[in-house]
């Protein structure tokens, strides 16, 4: 498949996500689906703060890329990490598990990483464990 037609088709597997009755839609064109609510009076992260997290992220082909799963959940300052992360878990709280769906200008672009080509929309499932 041609590198446009990729994208392309990313965008419009977005598009049709956003427009899902369960799919909320956040700045920058970021969506997400809770899957479980946690503690709404707990703290939410803000850009400095440091998350720890498990989390699996996809391709829309269902392709996983990477995962913290199986393993010791990892903790990031959250102004490192890339847009749409910044973006959806600053409306998180702990205990929430969300899939949230990045457009790849709030991903990695058109910059291919290892197991994601250039121009992809990412889907992570993260659950928000802790904030400090």
């Amino acid at each position: 498949m041609a590198k446009q037609e990729y994208i392309q088709k990313n965008r419009e597997w977005l598009a049709a996500t956003a427009a899902r009755e369960d799919v909320g839609v956040l700045e920058k064109g970021v969506c997400y689906r809770v899957i479980k609510s946690g503690d709404k009076k707990s703290k939410s992260p803000d850009r400095n703060s440091v998350v720890t997290v498990h989390y699996t992220g996809k391709t829309i082909n269902g392709k996983t890329f990477d995962s913290s799963r199986g393993g010791v959940a990892p903790a990031f300052r959250l102004r490192d990490l890339i847009p749409g992360w910044i973006i959806a878990m600053q409306r998180m709280h702990v205990g929430d598990k969300w899939e949230i769906y990045i457009p790849a200008e709030m991903g990695y672009g058109r910059f291919n990483q290892p197991g994601i080509p250039g121009g992809s929309t990412l889907i992570f499932e993260i659950e928000l464990l802790g904030v400090n």
